[in-house]
């Protein structure tokens, strides 16, 4: 009686052997520092020789890690579009829906995105994400119909997608305790909190707040929040005296 010894591997076509290499890779990058990811931990993890990793990716780690974030980079930002219509807070709401699933239904691949600060990092990832970041602002921008905005309605705009991004990250390590609509109502909060306080000092982004205002309706996030708003007025009364 004779027995044959399995296969090392299963044969793939060229693509499903990349797309398996790849997958690999974006799980380790998104749950490991980069730095502490080497060509042995993807073929490991994949079930295949060192060697045949550089065969698909010739580039070694360098490579992978650039694939990876250029892959999930590729998928977020078809997230941003939602319709033009409706409040424009109820918009933002929906665009953070869409966002949010994706960093619940790929948490990897949104780690080897945005977890930077290691050797694997290059000119090219760089550019990568800060691509998906200024993709997000037009978005905000265009649902505040707003072009070529002054710097301080720029930098309230990038200071909120860098808080998403933190979010989003602690949200993941925390292992997702929030409740995702729960994490998204008060993102939606923080925008139009960011807007109103930098509204206060800034003219241009005081028309954009009034512009806003007079679109929103009781029931949409912003209107929600001025209704909760309204009850903590006198805990302030003091103020105004």
């Amino acid at each position: 009686m004779t027995s044959s010894a399995a296969p090392a591997y299963r044969r793939m076509s060229v693509e499903q052997r990349r797309s398996q290499l790849l997958a690999a890779a974006v799980d380790l990058f998104g749950h490991r520092r980069p730095d502490d990811v080497s060509v042995d931990d993807v073929a490991a993890a994949a079930g295949v020789s060192r060697p045949l990793v550089y065969r698909y990716f010739p580039g070694g780690k360098q490579q992978l890690y650039e694939a990876a974030v250029q892959g999930a980079a590729q998928e977020l930002t078809g997230r941003f579009a939602v319709p033009s219509s409706g409040p424009p807070t109820q918009r933002l709401a929906d665009a953070l829906d869409r966002y949010l699933a994706y960093v619940d239904e790929h948490d990897a691949a949104y780690g080897a995105l945005l977890r930077g600060g290691s050797s694997a990092g290059t000119a090219r990832t760089d550019a990568i994400v800060a691509d998906v970041r200024r993709q997000a602002a037009d978005q905000v921008l265009h649902h505040l119909a707003v072009t070529g905005p002054g710097p301080r309605l720029a930098m309230m705009v990038h200071s909120w997608i860098a808080c998403v991004e933190a979010v989003s990250l602690a949200w993941l390590d925390e292992g997702k305790s929030t409740p995702l609509p729960e994490l998204r109502a008060w993102l939606v909060d923080h925008f139009t909190g960011l807007l109103l306080v930098t509204a206060t000092t800034d003219p241009e982004s005081a028309g954009v707040a009034a512009r806003v205002l007079g679109q929103e309706t009781s029931t949409s996030p912003a209107g929600s929040l001025a209704v909760r708003l309204v009850r903590l007025a006198p805990a302030i009364d003091h103020l105004l005296a």
